[in-house]
């Protein structure tokens, strides 16, 4: 159950929220509008969390909007009932459904009717066997899919300093620890997730989307440093050993504005 085994916290996801509307590629809606039925739409969310895709999507998106939200934290998706999206792009009313729900055991049944699929930084949370039946429940849907902000291994923190490449590969390679469910795809998740959807004669549009961090989002930059940090230390005793005075002076110098972090994500558009 990926959702349990990867519970994020509401404060987590209410600091991300600006900065992922940011970083989202507005020119895959535009595509994406192109292969919308003119009907009403009903909209899958896998793993919504609070809503924040929803919110987002909604707005821009014409038409009747009846959107299916699936999680596993019950407490998550009583924050996106009671943070409704706006109405659609055209006025259109918005009508939202919560389903608790683990998004790597959805069957064909689970999205019947959907004519659009979406999720938000999931697909690097994934085993190859886990996407493989994502893309399956996917394809077999037979609609659009945005799948958006999957990391990709891209960090760049300005000014550099000589750990920054080292802590980078730790935590890649934490990304890609295994588990018990199997090996993460980590950052590796958007090629393989392309590669899936193509080989059942998808189109798939890949767009890079870039957390932009500065002296506005240091609240943001300081929460994500210190999980980066921390699972690179998790992941490489030799690093933990000798990071201490790195991470506190990286944190000072967020705090004081001195520190420009770019964290390298993807959203991917797949059209059947």
């Amino acid at each position: 159950m990926i959702a349990e085994r990867t519970r994020v916290s509401r404060a987590w996801l209410d600091l991300r929220e600006p900065a992922d509307a940011a970083a989202r590629e507005p020119g895959l809606v535009e595509e994406l509008r192109h292969h919308l039925p003119s009907r009403d739409h009903v909209i899958h969310d896998l793993g919504s969390g609070t809503g924040s895709m929803a919110r987002w999507l909604a707005p821009l998106l014409p038409g009747r909007q009846h959107w299916v939200l699936h999680d596993m934290d019950e407490e998550l998706l009583e924050v996106a009932v009671a943070e409704l999206p706006g109405r659609a792009a055209d006025g259109a009313p918005i009508v939202v459904e919560t389903r608790r729900s683990d998004v790597t055991a959805l069957g064909h049944s689970d999205l019947a009717g959907a004519t659009l699929i979406t999720a938000s930084a999931l697909l690097d949370l994934l085993t190859e066997e886990e996407l493989e039946g994502l893309i399956e429940t996917c394809a077999h849907a037979g609609c659009p899919a945005l799948l958006s902000l999957s990391v990709v291994g891209r960090v760049e923190l300005a000014p550099a300093d000589p750990l920054d490449v080292r802590v980078a590969a730790a935590f890649d390679a934490h990304q890609r620890r295994r588990t018990l469910r199997g090996r993460l795809l980590g950052p590796d998740a958007v090629a393989a997730a392309a590669e899936g959807f193509r080989l059942r004669r998808s189109e798939v549009h890949i767009e890079p989307t870039r957390w932009r961090l500065g002296p506005e989002e240091a609240d943001l930059a300081a929460a994500w440093f210190i999980g980066w940090i921390g699972a690179a230390c998790e992941q490489s005793r030799d690093l933990a050993a000798g990071a201490g005075r790195y991470a506190r002076r990286r944190l000072a110098e967020i705090r004081a504005g001195r520190l420009a972090i770019t964290v390298g994500h993807a959203d991917l558009l797949v059209v059947p």
